[in-house]
């Protein structure tokens, strides 16, 4: 055992190891050690930089769903963004669940989020599962405010796929849209663009949100 995995093992809290074994149903439990994310953010800044680190980022896949967890939060200290990238793009093809996927947020691509728009593309168009969510978590996190443009709701509904954890972050993506560009957005629901899954699902997490005031949810009720 390396001295990583020496590091996350000393961690392990199975109270936490059963609870959020449940979270992940796809992830076999023996792959969970039960490692709460704080520690695994403070262990990636601990190892950061290190040779250590870099022994752990070459070797793919890993075996441990906390694993996995860290060599994200790990990618996640580079400030290059082309170094940023090439790290994103080896680790995607691996990741094998929603919360790997979600939690992979590089610092990078917040500071040069422009630069990141032709890999969303190529994203949004791979076969992987969660490449695609990661696509579509990118967009929700960097372009809905100031730097949004009318066609990106466009490509995130392209995207629509018989894979749950894709779909469900097209839901995600089209309730915090609704919150944020109300006006672009909401003629896909009048229109009823989306399938009707996909409908009723984003309407159902925009309603439950607290971002959403209440005539726009009582509206929002009605075309479902």
């Amino acid at each position: 055992m390396d001295a990583i995995q020496e590091r996350l093992f000393s961690l392990k809290d199975e109270t936490y190891r059963a609870f959020h074994s449940r979270l992940i149903p796809n992830i076999p439990s023996e792959r969970v050690i039960g490692v709460r994310t704080p520690q695994l953010r403070a262990l990636a800044k601990e190892f950061a930089g290190t040779d250590a680190a870099a022994d752990f980022l070459a070797v793919l896949p890993h075996t441990y769903f906390e694993e996995m967890q860290l060599h994200s939060f790990l990618i996640a200290q580079y400030s290059d963004f082309e170094e940023t990238l090439d790290a994103v793009n080896r680790f995607l093809p691996y990741i094998d669940n929603w919360a790997t996927c979600d939690q992979l947020s590089p610092k990078a691509f917040r500071k040069y989020p422009e630069q990141l728009l032709p890999a969303i593309r190529q994203w949004l168009a791979a076969n992987e599962t969660y490449t695609v969510r990661f696509g579509i978590g990118m967009l929700m996190n960097h372009f809905l405010d100031e730097r949004f443009a009318p066609e990106y709701p466009e490509w995130v509904a392209a995207a629509e796929s018989e894979e749950y954890y894709i779909n469900m972050m097209i839901a995600w993506y089209f309730a915090t849209a609704l919150s944020k560009q109300w006006d672009a957005v909401i003629p896909y629901f009048r229109a009823h663009r989306l399938s009707p899954w996909l409908h009723k699902k984003s309407i159902q997490k925009a309603t439950e949100s607290f971002r959403n005031p209440t005539d726009r949810k009582l509206y929002l009720r009605t075309l479902k």
